[in-house]
């Protein structure tokens, strides 16, 4: 039998095995495995994400490895699908061009390129693009709306095999995607071989500082092996001669990183950013166990909160929906031990509407619900985008309901 799960012992940025563990998680599904109801009776277990250190390079990480065709077999999660993003994406695609000089009918590549959200927006500026996929059903998808997508895992082998059939590239992205990848140095190795001699290779990940100062940590779960920042990326790429020039900081997924790696002697010039991310690195003591004991603290401070308030609701035999079917939604409800307090969930997105939650087994129902079904309180698992949805449904407040946001600090929201 294929093992689903296997630990990694050492640093999957510099092979170190001088790792410590600096924040413990309660163990989940996988996190973004919503079932339909044929599979209600089909076990779900539970493997751990507790993040580790590593004391040489600084690279936070789980090490806890799901097989990837485990962990993507039912993926279901598209770009399109999380709010904002499509807009964010055109911004991007914009930047990446006027920044590096990118000239029309460059080969711009996109790694981990989903449904081809941001290659759609390279290729009306004027790009030629190719995506890579790891799920091969989103990628036949992308393909057949127009843009070309290799359905397969990347690493050094298909890098040669790109070079040789499409060239080299001028630019290549990876976003949200990098940190998800367990063999990093074959990456990296993979780009290296990819990269056109003025190439620019940028990803975006969400920030290992700001998980921290924004409370953040529902980002940490499977597909997150990795949890980035300056100092470990610095000498990822210094290992195989690229450089680690530019460092710009972007609002999505609670505080990201847009790192542009390069050549020495690349397009780009040296803005000082780099630099100044390390010395707040070091300032904020972001490597430093003692940074995460503190954290550790003022998350179960969250929990005990929350948990008290939910029992004191089910006492009174309140019913309790939870916004958001997410994949961050999973490791809250873990963490915080939500499941049993829950009646059903909300969510926008069609595609998770009429499935169940990993392990729990929640129904998601549209968010039309909360009006249909009328819910004592409504506990806001996506909470960064409370304020949205907030607003969305003034008119739940407005009929008696009430809004419970668990992070990044309690609050009861009733109406005035």
């Amino acid at each position: 039998m294929k093992q689903i799960i296997h630990r990694r012992t050492d640093c999957r940025a510099c092979a170190s095995t001088d790792m410590e563990l600096v924040f413990a998680l309660k163990p989940t599904p996988i996190g973004d495995d919503y079932v339909s109801q044929d599979r209600l009776d089909e076990a779900q277990p539970s493997y751990p994400i507790d993040l580790f250190m590593c004391r040489q390079c600084g690279l936070a990480q789980i090490t806890d490895i799901i097989d990837p065709d485990v962990l993507y077999g039912n993926y279901i999660y598209v770009t399109q699908s999380s709010f904002g993003l499509n807009s964010h994406f055109q911004a991007y695609a914009e930047n990446v061009v006027q920044r590096c000089r990118v000239e029309p009918e460059s080969l711009v590549m996109d790694l981990g390129s989903n449904d081809g959200t941001l290659l759609r927006s390279f290729k009306g500026l004027g790009m030629k693009v190719l995506g890579v996929e790891f799920a091969a059903h989103i990628a036949e998808q992308a393909t057949a709306s127009g843009i070309e997508t290799i359905g397969k895992f990347f690493e050094r082998d298909l890098a040669t095999q790109i070079v040789a059939s499409h060239g080299h590239a001028r630019v290549i992205t990876a976003n949200n995607v990098f940190a998800n990848i367990d063999d990093l140095r074959s990456w990296v190795d993979g780009i290296n071989t990819l990269l056109a001699d003025d190439g620019v290779f940028i990803f975006e990940s969400y920030y290992l500082a700001d998980l921290i100062d924004n409370m953040v940590f529902d980002f940490i779960y499977h597909e997150h092996l990795s949890s980035f920042s300056v100092k470990p990326m610095q000498a990822l790429f210094a290992g195989v001669g690229l450089e680690l020039t530019v460092i710009e900081r972007v609002a999505t997924k609670g505080g990201s990183l847009r790192y542009f790696v390069q050549r020495p002697d690349g397009p780009m010039q040296k803005d000082g950013s780099v630099a100044q991310l390390l010395a707040e690195e070091e300032s904020k003591g972001i490597y430093r166990k003692e940074t995460y004991d503190a954290y550790t603290a003022k998350i179960e401070g969250l929990k005990q909160q929350t948990l008290q308030f939910l029992k004191q609701a089910k006492k009174e035999n309140k019913t309790v929906a939870g916004f958001g079917a997410s994949i961050t939604g999973t490791t809250l409800i873990y963490h915080f031990e939500l499941g049993e307090y829950l009646d059903y969930l909300v969510d926008d997105n069609q595609a998770k509407q009429g499935r169940y939650s990993p392990g729990w087994h929640l129904p998601v129902l549209p968010s039309s619900a909360i009006y249909d079904r009328k819910p004592d309180y409504v506990l806001v698992l996506a909470w960064r985008f409370a304020d949205t949805f907030m607003q969305k449904h003034q008119a739940f407040l407005d009929q008696g309901g009430c809004f419970v946001v668990p992070l990044p600090e309690f609050k009861i929201i009733k109406h005035d």
